[in-house]
């Protein structure tokens, strides 16, 4: 089953072309969020995981992943990732990305490397969790950087 579970986060990544800002903001295209629902259990959850050692901030349902992105994205004007890998942890994918930010004063795109780990359980994804740290990622499905 761990092969599907990699699958599945595969085809729910944006293309590496895709401006996340645009998807999360325009109201036609964030429909395109509304594709999920048959991917995501019922009790789906998610948490963005900003500083090491603090607490994350968590998110329950469609509206709850909605939300999500809106929150990390609404300091950036564009925002943009690519998949580095995914790994296969059983259960659990870790996606490994690098994400490309650019703020309205400043105009120059900065990267970030960072992590999702998904936990996927009967096909559907019932949690994924956001992290700006990438050991901390791998650490939350018990694998080592």
């Amino acid at each position: 089953m761990s092969a599907e579970n990699v699958e599945l986060i595969r085809s729910i990544q944006p293309g590496p072309e895709a401006d996340l800002v645009a998807l999360f903001a325009d109201a036609g295209a964030a429909r395109q969020v509304d594709v999920l629902a048959s991917l995501l259990d019922p009790g789906f959850e998610c948490a963005m995981h900003l500083f090491p050692g603090a607490p994350p901030t968590a998110y329950s349902g469609l509206d709850g992943l909605r939300a999500c992105g809106r929150d990390w994205l609404a300091p950036w004007a564009s925002y943009r990732t690519e998949i580095d890998k995914l790994i296969d942890a059983g259960e659990s994918v870790v996606a490994i990305v690098r994400d490309y930010g650019r703020r309205e004063q400043s105009g120059a795109e900065v990267e970030m490397r960072a992590a999702a780990a998904y936990t996927v359980q009967g096909g559907r994804i019932a949690r994924a969790e956001f992290y700006a740290n990438r050991a901390e990622a791998l650490a939350s499905v018990g694998l080592a950087e």
